[in-house]
């Protein structure tokens, strides 16, 4: 059995890895996949061209300007191709609707969540540039990093909680923070979803996939068997994700219901990236790193293997043997 590191870069996305490591996927392509671990953003750029990692859950907008500067990372396949997330706004604050928050203090996190508001609210006519709307990102992350800063990773409050304490007006969160925002007694508006490539992108180095095609498509045939076995086993999933998926909270039966609900609907089931996502997820690295408009936002989507098992009917048998 071959052992393979597949570290993430958000624990959100363990709801889907854990369902896929335990019902079995990995284990019968003979791989041992340790995927509980977190590295950070420039952890990955420096042990994935080197295979000290063979796969990343991430990275999703820094890659352009590094491999501009030479780098060799390659994604081979993504699990969701859309952005679902909620408004959160205290029930009194007059916001009924994405259109409300202009002139209003919004909070996000990090860099590439920050990326994603900036951008979902640039596109709906809030543009921060041009003082329309406020972003206060709480997380403190220096221009053309992904990381946060050395000593900031202390434990903070739920964004919400400074939403029901009027340090600012709203946020957009996804289930389940989403669900417990509404459980405290906050307004949470459904909005219209972000193209965006994140949530588990699965990464890694034309070096490595040169060296080892035969661990590239092992793991890529696990990733689609879970994710058949998440999108056709409701039951099973969603018992594994109440069981194991508690780095965002405990989740009661509703909370993981809904958490399973809202993934079985955007999981790829051949891992193909939609070109929608791409041009978005390139737009937040031109603004990230000047050096991302050298490369061709095509050029790191490897999708030689997805393509040979989508010939072979591996996806479509998986899918006809759960019916059956």
């Amino acid at each position: 059995m071959d052992h393979i590191n597949f570290p993430y870069r958000a624990s959100s996305h363990l709801a889907l890895l854990h369902v896929i490591n335990e019902c079995g996927a990995w284990e019968r392509q003979n791989l041992d996949v340790d995927y509980t671990f977190k590295i950070s953003s420039k952890d990955a750029h420096r042990q994935v061209p080197i295979s000290e990692i063979e796969f990343v859950g991430g990275n999703h907008v820094s890659t352009y300007a590094h491999r501009a500067r030479g780098d060799s990372w390659t994604y081979i396949g993504q699990t969701v191709n859309m952005l679902h997330h909620k408004l959160v706004v205290r029930p009194d604050s007059g916001i009924d609707q994405v259109a409300d928050l202009r002139h209003k203090k919004v909070l996000t996190a990090g860099s590439h969540p920050a990326l994603n508001d900036w951008l979902y609210l640039k596109q709906r006519g809030l543009d921060v540039d041009r003082d329309e709307i406020e972003i206060v990102n709480r997380s403190r992350v220096k221009k053309g990093e992904m990381d946060e800063a050395e000593g900031s990773n202390a434990p903070k409050k739920p964004r919400w909680e400074l939403v029901r304490d009027g340090t600012v007006d709203a946020t957009l969160l996804s289930n389940p923070l989403a669900a417990f925002a509404a459980r405290a007694g906050l307004k949470v508006i459904d909005v219209e979803p972000l193209p965006m490539i994140h949530f588990t992108t699965l990464s890694t180095s034309q070096a490595f996939v040169d060296k080892h095609p035969d661990i590239v498509e092992r793991f890529l045939k696990g990733i689609l068997e879970g994710i058949a076995f998440f999108k056709t086993r409701r039951a099973e999933s969603v018992k594994i994700i109440k069981e194991r998926h508690r780095t965002e909270g405990v989740l009661d039966d509703e909370m993981a219901e809904d958490l399973y609900r809202e993934l079985a609907q955007v999981l790829e089931p051949k891992l193909y990236p939609s070109m929608a996502a791409i041009a978005n997820v390139y737009e937040e690295a031109l603004r990230q790193d000047a050096d991302a408009a050298k490369v061709n936002p095509l050029a790191l989507w490897n999708l030689h293997f997805l393509r040979q098992l989508d010939d072979t009917g591996f996806v479509r048998n998986l899918y006809k043997q759960a019916k059956g």
